[in-house]
């Protein structure tokens, strides 16, 4: 921090938690921020929305110490504090919990927490004190867990209150929540909503990054919206009327789009059939147990479960990433044995649930990353040889027809926003006119322009005889989209779906084991 550190933090009460005046961030070839400001009131949830690209990330990293702004000011419940890491934001009052969760599988949920700052007795951990401290923190603020669950055992809910009671443990008072429903079914969400109206009546401060405006405008009590880099306009939806539609405009200038699928575009050809396919674990357990399924030739079959169930091992085993048994059709043809490559050669696009540990070279240019996982196919190689130039000319056509914000496609891909991380992957595994589709959330993390705009690809891709097997975390998505769905629980299918009756309650409950849904 600057001289104005953390000994010299005032509390003034009649001050904003936090102020950001005239913030600008430049990058090469691209303004990340451009005069941003921001007010946020102390003990209120304050929601900042805006399309991918918008800045949002860049402000929240520079707010949290990651970055430091190239001209503006931060103020911390009134005091000017300039900080130049993380340790520093930390300090002052403020965690963040990013939408990737960081937790260690193989360590308990009290090792989780304490990870970094543990409490000592001489050369000792105090583990003790440190469940003591974190048992106060979790009942002051309504979080319930188990101190000593192994985190591996925990759900998607459960993690994220980990996360949460990690950036407490620390002293936050001030607490930064990046896309914190984007893999939350709707119960889970209402959890999450109640544990916030909680920290608020501790006295915490939130700020709620997301692109779902219903659940903005059902949980803020404060919105900003950014776009292109600068602040738009702030709306207090307590005090004035305002819908999803109105907020879509103010952040895109469009409305808000919906997922459907109109007309029957199935056809009669079976494109993929799955027979008998188990994959078990290393400890003996069935991750996946013994289901069959089968999608023709323009049908969209979604599958809704609570992440954990079986639905990355499904799509692993269906790309031969993972060892299964069982039976895998491609167009009539065995492909069981098949490696993943040529799986791919024979037409099968494939989006995974993590974009960044599976869909991407973080470190490699756009035009790079173009060609992962197609290196054997045009417009990547002809023959036996590579053809960057024909891969660049082709990520130029992605970064244009997908709306990929970046200043040029020799630009890293960790330097995209997530958002755009997530077109450049959809337009890439989209590309060469696949056969099969299979999509792992392909809209997370995107906004409602970004989203109209992969829906309406998914649309036209299934009208031109596409087969897609969709797994998301959006039950509307999910309903909108999908011909069928089916409804996966510890790794079988336990219900089928219908998407003209279903509704995302219905689903989210059967999705537990909670409830039925008629097929």
């Amino acid at each position: 921090m600057s001289a104005q550190g953390s000994d010299c933090i005032k509390m003034n009460s009649e001050a904003p938690a936090v102020e950001l005046r005239g913030i600008w961030k430049r990058f090469p070839g691209v303004i990340a921020n451009s005069d941003i400001n921001l007010s946020v009131t102390k003990g209120t949830v304050h929601a900042i929305i805006g399309e991918n690209g918008a800045g949002k990330s860049t402000l929240m990293k520079i707010l949290y110490g990651m970055q430091e702004p190239d001209e503006g000011t931060i103020l911390i419940n009134g005091t000017e504090l300039d900080f130049e890491s993380p340790a520093d934001a930390i300090e002052a009052g403020i965690g963040m919990v990013h939408q990737h969760f960081m937790l260690a599988d193989n360590f308990t949920v009290l090792e989780n927490i304490i990870l970094g700052s543990e409490p000592h007795n001489g050369p000792l951990i105090n583990f003790t004190a440190a469940r003591t401290k974190i048992n106060d923190i979790a009942a002051l603020n309504g979080l319930s867990i188990n101190a000593d669950a192994l985190v591996a055992t925990l759900g998607v809910g459960d993690r994220q209150r980990i996360e949460i009671l990690k950036v407490l443990y620390r002293g936050a008072k001030i607490l930064i929540l990046d896309e914190p429903t984007a893999v939350l079914v709707p119960h889970e969400v209402n959890e999450l909503f109640d544990t916030l109206r909680e920290l608020k009546k501790a006295g915490n401060t939130i700020i709620f990054i997301s692109h779902k405006l219903d659940e903005v405008l059902a949980i803020a009590d404060e919105i900003t919206v950014i776009r292109r880099g600068t602040t738009v306009g702030a709306v207090n939806p307590r005090e004035t009327r305002v819908s999803s539609e109105d907020l879509a405009v103010m952040m895109v200038g469009s409305e808000l789009p919906t997922p459907e699928t109109p007309g029957n575009t199935i056809r009669d050809e079976v494109v993929l059939d799955v027979e008998h396919l188990s994959v078990i674990s290393p400890s003996g357990k069935a991750i996946v147990d013994d289901i069959s399924f089968s999608i023709r030739s323009g049908e969209i079959v979604g599958i809704a479960g609570v992440e954990g169930n079986g639905q990355a091992e499904i799509l692993d085993a269906l790309m031969g990433i993972v060892e299964s048994t069982g039976t895998v059709k491609f167009k009539l043809e065995d492909i069981s044995d098949l490696s993943t490559r040529k799986r791919r050669e024979l037409g099968i696009g494939f989006i995974p649930e993590d974009r960044q540990r599976q869909a991407l070279l973080l470190n490699a240019p756009l035009w790079e990353n173009r060609m992962l996982g197609q290196q054997t196919v045009a417009p990547n190689s002809k023959g036996l040889l590579l053809t960057p130039k024909s891969a660049k000319a082709d990520t130029e056509r992605i970064v244009k027809q997908f709306d990929v914000r970046t200043p040029g496609i020799n630009v890293l891909a960790s330097a995209l926003s997530g958002g755009n991380q997530q077109k450049l992957i959809v337009g890439r595994e989209m590309s060469g006119e696949p056969k099969l589709l299979i999509a792992a959330h392909p809209t997370r993390g995107i906004d409602v322009g970004a989203q109209a705009a992969i829906w309406d690809h998914l649309r036209h891709a299934r009208e031109a005889g596409l087969a897609v097997l969709l797994i998301s975390a959006d039950l509307d998505e999910l309903i909108g989209m999908s011909d069928t769905i089916k409804v996966l629980l510890r790794g079988r299918f336990v219900a089928d779906a219908n998407p003209s009756t279903v509704t995302p309650e219905q689903l989210g409950t059967a999705m537990t084991g909670a409830g039925k849904v008629s097929a």
